[in-house]
């Protein structure tokens, strides 16, 4: 018998990581049997993506328990606005269903705590989908700690780099609005929490950080007109925009493919939304999060991580070091070669044993999105853990809250300066309120 899923947001990333192979490479086992949207016209563009699969039932926001007890799902898959999350993963529980989810899983830590409480309470569990612990590099780093190589963890640097192709794109979308995203301390930060408390086995107990708001908003140094409400599509003054004019031709043409738009065009003057637009101006003063953040975080096993991420850079990537008793590990990585106005290695890992000489570690290369993680992922989501693998890999309510209230703990720290401890965050101390 298939197993039935009925998705919860149809954002663009729920009809391409979640609907589609749902109804191609697993359509074996598997069946979308339902859509809940706030905005009929998403429905109309999951039609024209899968004109072969229309009839799959639709329904509106209010509409969740109709939309349960008339498809009987198994699984439920959260994949709308990060706002949103909350209130359907834990009416998904309180029905005793499984359910995926988008990262980040919830936008605050009280959302997070109330969602731990509600699966505690079901028969149902909660998957949060983190696909960067399933790039090949990220598993093997997690293989290093987990065999020995570098002792007792002590200490971490991570440094996240997004270039100006990737980074303005969160300024753009709704993810610039604070109480819809939690910022991207939480929208994007979240997936690298993730991968050093996954890489430690250890959880984050306090957070310091600075941030601000460098490159974007009405105060962009490169803003070529203070002027609200305009959108790229249409903007008189792309030629006077660095951001615009490094990714777009003149003639239109030409153009890098957005990979948050997916099929759209975002030359066109209109979208397949009714009242949301993704080409929104990276300088509008709507923008009330941060595009820049330095952090340290201690976690309960002693273990420090100082942390850095920069939303507007000339390259995309990372680098990190991991330190422990027993050794150091280093990698480096160029995340879109394409994007990237130099030549780029292939990443490796640099093992440096406390007393020894230096070993570098090659891995092999996947193909697919997220470093070659999502297809593992959707392997594991689809049709079970991979039964050879000898430690988890899946992120479940617990990670999936410790991320988020880390994430909520830097921008606590910004707005407040001052330590802040993860407990604080997760029973809904502060709040969000300035």
């Amino acid at each position: 018998m298939k197993k039935r899923y009925a998705i919860c947001g149809v954002s663009g990333r729920a009809l391409g990581m979640f609907a589609k192979p749902i109804l191609s490479t697993f359509a074996g086992t598997c069946e979308l049997v339902g859509l809940l949207d706030r905005d009929p016209m998403r429905f109309d563009l999951y039609r024209t993506r899968f004109p072969e699969h229309t009839d799959v039932r639709t329904y509106n926001e209010r509409e969740f328990d109709r939309m349960v007890d008339e498809t009987r799902p198994d699984v439920v898959i959260v994949a709308g606005r990060d706002d949103t999350h909350a209130q359907y993963l834990i009416a998904a529980l309180r029905r005793d269903l499984d359910v995926i989810t988008e990262k980040p899983m919830v936008t605050t830590g009280e959302d997070s705590r109330r969602v731990m409480e509600a699966e505690k309470a079901s028969k149902g569990s909660v998957t949060v989908t983190f696909n960067y612990r399933y790039a090949p590099v990220h598993t093997r780093i997690k293989e290093l700690v987990l065999e020995g190589k570098l002792g007792r963890i002590t200490s971490v640097d991570l440094n996240w780099y997004l270039d100006t192709y990737h980074g303005s794109s969160y300024f753009k979308r709704w993810n610039r609005v604070r109480e819809l995203s939690g910022g991207l301390s939480i929208h994007k930060c979240t997936h690298h929490f993730d991968l050093v408390n996954w890489w430690t086995g250890q959880k984050p107990v306090e957070v310091f950080a600075y941030g601000a708001l460098n490159y974007y908003g009405a105060e962009g140094e490169l803003n070529p007109k203070k002027e609200d409400g305009r959108f790229c599509s249409t903007c008189e003054y792309t030629r006077d925009c660095a951001y615009y004019s490094r990714w777009n031709a003149r003639s239109k043409s030409i153009r890098v493919p957005d990979d948050h738009l997916g099929s759209l065009d975002a030359v066109k003057s209109s979208f397949p939304y009714s009242d949301y637009r993704p080409d929104r101006c990276i300088f509008d003063s709507q923008i009330d999060i941060e595009d820049t953040y330095a952090a340290s975080i201690k976690y309960d096993r002693g273990a420090l991580l100082s942390y850095s991420v920069n939303f507007s850079l000339p390259y995309e990537g990372y680098r990190l070091a991991i330190n422990g008793t027993k050794g150091r590990l280093e990698t480096i990585e160029y995340h879109m070669p394409g994007r990237t106005p130099f030549p780029t290695p292939v990443q490796t890992i640099d093992y440096f044993p406390l007393f020894g000489s230096k070993e570098t570690i090659h891995v092999v290369h996947r193909e697919g999105g997220h470093g070659g993680g999502d297809p593992l992922l959707l392997e594991d989501l689809f049709m079970g853990e991979d039964p050879g693998r000898p430690y988890r890999i899946l992120s479940g309510a617990v990670d999936g809250a410790y991320s988020v209230a880390t994430g909520e703990a830097v921008w606590r720290s910004v707005r407040d300066h001052r330590p802040v401890t993860i407990e604080e965050v997760l029973e809904g101390k502060g709040g969000r309120k300035q």
